[in-house]
């Protein structure tokens, strides 16, 4: 008995040429890697130093709320646009959008932020490793339970930068090279 095993298509098609599914897939799941430590980072908001020992809260407490759910927000957006890469408004700009609504994105205008992004975010994932092996000196914790909740929490970011781009190659391939698939 033969086991077939069937290639689907992906599941979106407002895209000119088919996305990956890997593609697909990876783009929906970096919201949910950076999530983590968004929700890690808002107990700091109130000052409550997640078993910190050097922590430095001098903030006020009226400038630490905003700043540090604002960064949680922006986080997730920044993290929410890679699905710009697998999805039909990372080729044609939204109608909404004034003066360029409903018009073709050049690839350039894509690719290039999404490659300084993705290697921003590699170059973080680089200083967190060296900081956890002690390369790079790092913040301290109370015990190893607050360290190992950090870490946990913290780690899925890492992966971040290089899965952006990987899905920025993959963008690349679709838009630029036609013949090609990525």
């Amino acid at each position: 008995m033969a086991i077939k095993l069937i290639h689907a298509a992906p599941s979106v098609s407002d895209t000119q040429r088919p996305v990956p599914r890997w593609a697909l897939r990876t783009a929906y799941a970096i919201p949910l890697l950076v999530l983590p430590s968004c929700l890690w980072r808002l107990p700091f908001a109130f000052h409550f130093e997640m078993g910190q020992v050097d922590a430095a809260a001098t903030a006020a407490l009226w400038i630490s709320i905003p700043y540090v759910f604002g960064l949680s927000v922006l986080t997730e957006a920044a993290a929410l646009l890679g699905i710009g890469l697998v999805r039909g408004w990372g080729e044609v700009a939204p109608a909404w959008i004034p003066f360029i609504g409903g018009k073709s994105i050049r690839p350039a205008a894509v690719i290039v932020p999404a490659a300084i992004g993705g290697l921003v975010m590699t170059a973080v994932s680089v200083m967190m490793a060296l900081t956890w092996i002690g390369v790079i000196d790092g913040t301290g914790y109370e015990n190893g339970w607050w360290e190992a909740l950090a870490k946990i929490c913290i780690s899925p970011v890492g992966l971040w930068g290089p899965l952006t781009l990987a899905l920025t190659y993959a963008y690349y391939v679709r838009r630029c090279h036609p013949a090609r698939t990525a």
